[in-house]
């Protein structure tokens, strides 16, 4: 059986490269693609999390689409670690995952830390010192843990509050993380 129909949309395409058309693929579609996480389930760590094309694709080919995607929106959402290795603070994806494998591992092995494992597009989630919210007389938000692109130790800490959050507690990564657990956990609004 012959397709009819596809003389047609060749003389459709012909015609519009004549008129001087050109169709490219919409980077905030391409990078969005890029982002999206198939649905399999609950993640306990970011680790579990790491099943997009950002976590899978050569390290390479995911900062150049990252960066033709910023260059069309410079507030395009993205891992952190792929903001730091963008910004060259960051030799690889790897050494990212090391430290939130890092942090993973010492916050999974003390009581009353969750891992939130949704959180602003592209991000691997975020932990919950869920003990925290018995500080608070009205309902808030617990300390809570996430990587960051703002500091080179990758780590910050938001206090237990109800209402603004504070400023975030710069941690200067897992050692100091390991070393100051306890005040991080004693946290009060």
């Amino acid at each position: 059986m012959v397709d009819s129909s596809a003389p047609q949309r060749t003389q459709s395409v012909d015609r519009a490269v004549s008129r001087g058309l050109h169709v490219e693929p919409m980077i905030s579609l391409e990078w969005a693609e890029a982002l999206e996480q198939p649905s399999h389930g609950q993640a306990s760590a970011p680790a579990d999390a790491r099943l997009s094309w950002v976590h899978r694709a050569p390290d390479r080919q995911v900062l150049a689409l990252y960066r033709a995607a910023r260059a069309a929106d410079p507030g395009v959402s993205a891992p952190w670690w792929l903001r730091a290795m963008a910004a060259g603070l960051l030799g690889s994806r790897l050494e990212g995952f090391r430290v939130e494998d890092r942090v993973a591992k010492l916050l999974d092995a003390r009581p009353g830390w969750v891992f939130v494992p949704w959180g602003e597009e592209g991000e691997p989630g975020y932990w919950e010192y869920m003990p925290s919210e018995r500080a608070l007389s009205t309902p808030g938000m617990p300390t809570t843990l996430a990587h960051t692109d703002r500091h080179r130790g990758w780590i910050d800490v938001v206090a237990v509050h109800a209402g603004p959050a504070p400023h975030p507690i710069a941690v200067a990564g897992p050692a100091d993380l390991r070393s100051n657990l306890a005040r991080m956990e004693s946290l009060t609004p």
